[in-house]
């Protein structure tokens, strides 16, 4: 048996599911050192610690027995940060405890708090719920939780991060005190810790996997990409691995606009945002699970707690915003010991950046250039011929078939007939785009160099002045995007009446001035050339340089 001890009912709904042996996070929680314990738990996203908890949860639920009793009051509530999430966990509950009787109720923002309310008053042995709906139900007399036996608050991070403090704090002061509390949570800062300490007994400290640290089943990549072809390099991206995707991205406006431009070069998209009913995020994931729709475009917390099977490949349109972030994001492949790809895209202009960001995750990244169009021509070449001869060997024999074939094979000849089946098969492909490599990273000089001047920087001129209220605080910006630097690497400034002059340090003059010499445009009226002679301009934004020191006699 591979989870032994457990109520013949749940261990048959497991075996069911195909669990052959525990998680980590499933084995910790069923250690025996945890029984009637309250629990402080770390782990990954995707270590499969909805089942853990529900395991858990059996001694309060079953008491000994294989079956609950009539569902008077709830005996366990679940709080989650999000509608998708609280479904998700209600889905689990439900096959695991389907045998043993249990009535598993959510209560969730988007849906009909009526109908919500006539299931609790038909009685619930489980409620699931959002804390905002949860303290709503409360507050009506619809949830009663005097007979509460245990408490599941799950990604109390995010739930914290999100704002729900008060509501916890409301749900969880009106339960007994007697009840049985676990907390998940990715990580365990200061505030999950004061919640802990408040809630909790003695509660056991179990961290099933280690915080920060790479996932062992998502592998990273990391794309430079100029700062204006993220998009086009986000294309590419998806054609080259042909998954189903989840791109992320950092706000409503831009979920919008990137599934717009992705739908309309012919990607079956659709989009996750918080503007979006309940009805209209359940139709996007039903699409998404019967593969209707191959990839989806959402923000941070519309996509928190999706759990979508075989999800191959996650990418960040835009920078997370911290390593919690991006932990959360990407752990949305690489789930139940499925392998999956996380891939960030990165300006050139925030390589530094990202590389902060990654070492602070404690993760290791594969970097380099985006698929170039014409490797995945090649690709798709290799792709269609297989698919072409699968679909050749899966015929039917059917005589009127057979007869047609014939037909048209004496009349255009094996070959021609066989260009037209690949060019049928490649038709629905998106067209892959044309992306300018990113300037090779010239290697600024050692610190020490930097700090004793490191040579005198290059000099360009723009075609704008005062005339066209040029002004140092949008074109140091304006500058960084165009020309592929950044602000360390922009020296003066020098704005005069019909132009402006700008230094740029030596070692990245080269990838600035061929940045700067593409097309634009959406800033094709400013030219950018470089100058002959060095100006002696009244710099607003010298380079930092020291003197060299001294030699000493």
């Amino acid at each position: 048996m591979p989870f032994p001890d457990l109520p013949a009912p749940l261990a048959r709904a497991l075996a069911a599911r195909g669990y052959a042996e525990p998680t980590a996070v499933q084995q910790a929680v069923l250690a025996p050192e945890t029984a009637g314990r309250d629990l402080l738990v770390s782990a990954q996203t995707g270590s499969g610690k909805t089942v853990a908890f529900g395991l858990a949860l059996a001694p309060e639920l079953l008491g000994g027995t294989e079956r609950v009793g009539p569902p008077r009051v709830p005996l366990a509530l679940v709080i989650a940060p999000t509608r998708e999430l609280a479904l998700q966990v209600q889905a689990e509950l439900s096959w695991l405890y389907a045998e043993a009787g249990a009535r598993v109720v959510a209560c969730v923002g988007g849906t009909d708090p009526r109908a919500e309310r006539r299931a609790l008053d038909l009685g619930a042995h489980i409620v699931v719920g959002t804390p905002g709906r949860l303290r709503d139900h409360l507050e009506r007399g619809n949830l009663e939780l005097t007979g509460l036996k245990a408490a599941v608050l799950d990604e109390a991070d995010e739930m914290l991060d999100m704002g729900f403090r008060d509501e916890l704090e409301a749900i969880l002061d009106v339960t007994p005190d007697t009840r049985r509390t676990l907390l998940f949570s990715a990580t365990i800062p200061k505030e999950i810790a004061a919640l802990a300490k408040r809630y909790q007994r003695d509660a056991l400290r179990i961290a099933a996997t280690a915080e920060g640290g790479q996932h062992g089943d998502i592998a990273y990549k990391a794309v430079i990409v100029p700062p204006r072809e993220s998009e086009r390099a986000l294309v590419n991206v998806l054609r080259w691995h042909d998954e189903r995707a989840i791109v992320f991205c950092a706000t409503r406006a831009a979920v919008n606009r990137l599934h717009g431009n992705l739908t309309e070069r012919g990607f079956n998209a659709v989009a996750l945002s918080g503007e979006l009913t309940q009805a209209e995020r359940n139709r996007a994931l039903q699409a998404l699970r019967d593969r209707r729709a191959q990839i989806c475009v959402a923000t941070d917390v519309a996509a928190r707690g999706i759990d979508l099977p075989e999800l191959g490949l996650v990418v960040h349109a835009e920078l997370p915003r911290d390593r919690e972030t991006l932990q959360h994001r990407s752990g949305r492949t690489g789930r139940a010991g499925r392998k999956g790809l996380a891939v960030l895209l990165v300006p050139a202009n925030r390589r530094r950046e990202a590389d902060r960001l990654l070492t602070a995750a404690r993760i290791q990244a594969e970097w380099g250039p985006p698929p170039s169009a014409e490797q995945i021509r090649t690709r798709d070449n290799e792709r269609l011929v297989e698919q072409a001869i699968e679909a050749a060997g899966t015929a039917t024999n059917e005589a009127e078939a057979m007869t047609l074939g014939r037909a048209v094979l004496e009349a255009k000849g094996a070959e021609a007939v066989a260009a037209a089946l690949l060019r049928a098969l490649g038709a629905a492909l998106p067209a892959p785009e044309e992306i300018e490599p990113p300037e090779p990273a010239t290697r600024a000089p050692p610190a020490r160099d930097r700090r004793e001047g490191g040579g005198e920087g290059v000099w360009f001129k723009l075609s704008v002045g005062r005339a066209q209220n040029a002004d140092p605080r949008w074109l140091l910006p304006f500058l960084c995007r165009r020309g592929h630097v950044t602000r360390q690497e922009v020296g003066r400034i020098s704005v005069l009446e019909r132009e402006t002059r700008v230094e740029i340090a030596p070692w990245a003059a080269a990838r600035f001035e061929a940045a700067a010499r593409r097309h634009d445009a959406d800033d094709e009226d400013i030219r950018i050339a470089p100058m002959r002679a060095a100006p002696e301009p009244a710099g607003t934004r010298p380079l930092k340089r020291r003197p060299p020191p001294a030699k000493r006699r």
